[in-house]
């Protein structure tokens, strides 16, 4: 894939309604300072077009990146922030259930987990929310330039293996300081868009 045109297009609050897109999606999902918007600025070769907020957990918004007028990259607010309230995270799971559930043109959702530790029970519940929801989650494990090389398949494994993935399930692990894992991310895209006319399912 290459990226050429970006721009970010919808932002949706709690008491907005989704766009009607006219492109496939495929959403971004992962704990508080994890990556994503790091991910998603390297995949769009973009520096900061994706901001992290000053204060994690209080970015309540679902937000819809235009990519080559063919796709759009979902952006899903950050779980799992220790000091946000009861009210905040019942906001964000309101949110994220509803554009699981309405989306018409969701055709993939990318789960973020630090490479450097085992996944933790909210990403587990999230792991399980997306399958509950029908899609096949695609694991991408950030911060890959923390670790060295040789443990890089002792904690793909522990990924997996806490999370309870099945056996065909993709994990990418990524840097956004290298792009390592970028290109493998693409493929994944191309494949995707690929399908998109033979294909009705919904999962990759």
């Amino acid at each position: 894939m290459v990226i050429k045109q970006v721009s970010l297009e919808t932002v949706c609050g709690i008491t907005s309604k989704l766009p009607a897109s006219p492109y496939p999606e495929v959403a971004f999902a992962g704990k508080s300072n994890v990556g994503k918007s790091s991910l998603i600025n390297a995949l769009m070769n973009r520096k900061s077009l994706a901001r992290t907020s000053s204060q994690p957990g209080k970015t309540q918004t679902i937000n819809f990146y235009n990519i080559n007028h063919e796709l759009y990259f979902v952006d899903l607010p950050g779980y799992g922030y220790a000091k946000a309230n009861q009210e905040v995270k019942a906001k964000w799971g309101k949110m994220v259930e509803n554009y699981l559930h309405r989306s018409k043109q969701l055709r993939a959702v990318f789960l973020l987990i630090d490479i450097r530790h085992a996944p933790s029970e909210n990403d587990k519940i999230m792991y399980d929310w997306i399958v509950a929801h029908g899609y096949s989650p695609i694991i991408i494990a950030t911060k890959l330039d923390k670790i060295n090389r040789s443990q890089v398949a002792k904690q793909v494994k522990l990924i997996k293996d806490t999370l309870l993935t099945k056996p065909e399930t993709v994990v990418i692990p990524f840097s956004a300081l290298s792009k390592q894992g970028r290109e493998e991310v693409y493929e994944v895209l191309d494949r995707l868009l690929g399908k998109e006319e033979e294909c009705d399912e919904k999962i990759l």
